[in-house]
């Protein structure tokens, strides 16, 4: 009899430093806790932990922090995992982390925040670098077995936002 491995819904939280990187409130070593959170698939919890998240990594839908880039292939995880109940919110949070051009456009006009010690801009790419790196995992979303209408629209939407 051969026994089926069953990988643990976000093993690798472990190997990300979160407490030595920020987000939006500092220290971003609550952000494990969110993403179990969010991993359980208790629609109650759920919601509210995301919304703690979304303001964490991604502030007023278009500020991203250091512990963006960490956090979004967890993100991706989770919109694989048919018992999370958020996913097509996640989604949409993903797709505000593509659409972020806070910071570039910022240094643009302020050159100087190219030279501040916390590397704003570059966080912000690495996030939409983390989003778009994982973009296949929408044709899969596509093709699930009893397609969702609000997970369809916002599968569309991520994907429209990642081809332009």
């Amino acid at each position: 009899m051969t026994a089926t491995k069953r990988t643990t819904p976000l093993a690798g939280l472990g190997h990300v430093p979160w407490p030595d990187i920020k987000d939006s409130t500092g220290s971003a070593a609550a952000i494990p806790s969110l993403l179990t959170t969010l991993a359980r698939g208790d629609a109650a919890s759920a919601g509210p932990a995301l919304g703690q998240l979304r303001r964490r990594i991604c502030q007023f839908g278009f500020v991203v922090d250091q512990a963006t880039a960490a956090t979004v292939p967890f993100l991706w995880e989770l919109v694989r995992l048919p018992q999370v109940t958020c996913r097509a919110e996640i989604l949409r949070l993903l797709k505000s982390i593509a659409d972020a051009r806070q910071w570039e456009t910022t240094a643009a006009a302020y050159p100087k925040l190219h030279h501040h010690p916390d590397d704003y801009v570059g966080w912000e790419r690495e996030a939409r670098h983390a989003v778009h790196a994982q973009r296949d995992v929408l044709r899969q979303l596509l093709r699930e077995p009893t397609p969702d209408a609000e997970m369809m629209r916002a599968t569309s939407e991520l994907a429209a936002a990642l081809d332009d």
